[in-house]
């Protein structure tokens, strides 16, 4: 009796690995489709072709913040700000490379993903698992970048489309109030419990106060109007001293979420050139100008993510604008 009830345990022990390895092994056949001949929409074709150059250690970071000098304006380039692989992009691409060996946890997260994914955003179910937080600077960047020096401090800063807050921290240790906003309901969940105040989407703009800083960090080529985002930025901000801290991926590719389909926004940029340094010059010229928006200084920087069973991290190639009010 006893040695039956063993092999009754042994054969349900031994059912559940080969379900795991089952599992596993549907996972590794989904990357092998995931290659630019099965993916038809064009965003995930061009995220594709960015996200190939991964950061392993045979890829040259150094080229994540190079710039051709001779391919920008004059006017452009004497507010460039070169930046470099610092002690805080390091310790993000370490703790990815760490969260990207743990096996186990990592195929929990890719069961849970296709399962919720059926109805929830992968932003959200990101939230509900605390994982996929971006990097777009470390605090010695994010200080280079506005010329000022680790005390400087501010009245209030907002943080548009803020994720997990793991960026907002960043800035946030600057300024004595701090605000965001943010679409996900699980991604307002967590900035709730890290005690940022959430602001609706469309309440920032009647607050009734003006903001020192606002950040918005990848949002506009994600946004259905970015036209009339800037302006509303433009007018909530401190008219004489405020600042807009603003990242943008390039080459610039706009597409909004609409039902779980990718579409155009409804406001178009018109955002011109080829390489980084031209459209670069584009976004001076064809955008900020009808805005009311100078180019104070500039920098170029990666969008780093955190990873999953396959890469430690993504990457995709940012410029981060410090704008002021004409």
């Amino acid at each position: 009796m006893i040695l039956t009830s063993g092999f009754s345990v042994i054969g349900t022990a031994v059912k559940r690995v080969l379900l795991l390895l089952c599992y596993f092994v549907a996972l590794l056949q989904l990357r092998k489709m995931w290659s630019s001949k099965y993916l038809r929409s064009p965003l995930s074709r061009s995220l594709l072709s960015n996200m190939r150059q991964q950061g392993d250690e045979e890829h040259d970071k150094s080229q994540w913040y190079a710039c051709d000098m001779e391919l920008l304006p004059t006017y452009l380039q004497q507010l460039f700000v070169q930046s470099y692989l610092d002690v805080g992009t390091r310790a993000f691409l370490r703790q990815c490379s760490e969260k990207s060996s743990w096996l186990f946890v990592q195929i929990y997260y890719s069961l849970v993903t296709s399962v919720f994914g059926l109805f929830m955003s992968k932003t959200s179910i990101n939230g509900l698992l605390g994982r996929g937080s971006m990097f777009v600077f470390s605090e010695e960047q994010f200080l280079q970048l506005l010329r000022v020096g680790p005390d400087w401090r501010a009245a209030r800063v907002l943080d548009l489309g803020a994720g997990d807050g793991e960026v907002t921290k960043i800035i946030s240790p600057h300024f004595e109030e701090v605000y965001v906003t943010e679409v996900s309901p699980t991604m307002k969940w967590q900035l709730k419990k890290k005690q940022y105040r959430v602001l609706g989407i469309d309440e920032w703009q009647g607050t009734g106060f003006y903001y020192n800083m606002i950040s918005c960090l990848n949002l506009l080529d994600r946004c259905d109007r970015p036209l009339s985002l800037l302006k509303d930025i433009r007018n909530t901000l401190e008219p004489s001293k405020g600042r807009l801290i603003l990242a943008v991926v390039l080459p610039f590719q706009p597409y909004v979420e609409n039902g779980g389909k990718w579409e155009r926004p409804s406001e178009y940029l018109e955002v011109t050139g080829e390489s980084w340094e031209e459209q670069v010059a584009s976004f001076s010229n064809d955008v900020f100008n009808k805005v009311g928006f100078a180019i104070e200084s500039f920098t170029r920087l990666p969008y780093l993510c955190e990873g999953d069973l396959y890469n430690d991290h993504y990457v995709l190639d940012d410029v981060v604008f410090v704008l002021k009010l004409v």
